[in-house]
C-alpha cells in the first residue's frame, strides 16, 4: 500500500505484514518499523518504558509520512486556488 509520489518506500512486504498480524489500517511505509516494535511491546507485557527506542523511531516514521501528506495537500489546495482566480500554473514564480 505505497503512497504514490511518496519518498518512502515499502520494505516490509505483504507476507511479513501478514505473519507479524499487522493491522491493515498500519500496513503502510512504517510497517517494517511496527513490527519489531510489536515484537518488544509483548515480550516486554506492553510495559511503557520498555521499547522507547523502537516506539520513538516508529512514531519519528509515521510523523514524516503525516507531513509528507500535509504538505502535499497543500500544494494541491494552492494549486486549486491560483485555478479558481484564473492565473496560468506557470505564472506565479517570476
Amino acid at each position: 500500500m505505497e503512497v504514490p509520489g511518496s519518498a518512502k518506500k515499502m520494505i516490509a512486504t505483504r507476507e511479513e505484514m501478514v505473519e507479524a498480524r499487522v493491522p491493515i489500517p498500519y500496513r503502510d511505509q512504517c510497517a517494517h518499523l511496527l513490527i519489531p516494535l510489536n515484537k518488544c511491546r509483548q515480550k516486554e507485557y506492553y510495559l511503557p518504558w520498555k521499547c522507547e527506542d523502537e516506539r520513538h523511531v516508529y512514531e519519528k516514521c509515521e510523523y514524516e509520512l503525516v507531513m509528507e501528506r500535509m504538505l502535499a495537500m497543500q500544494k494541491i489546495r494552492e494549486k486549486e486556488g491560483k485555478l479558481k482566480q484564473g492565473i496560468p500554473m506557470g505564472a506565479g514564480a517570476s
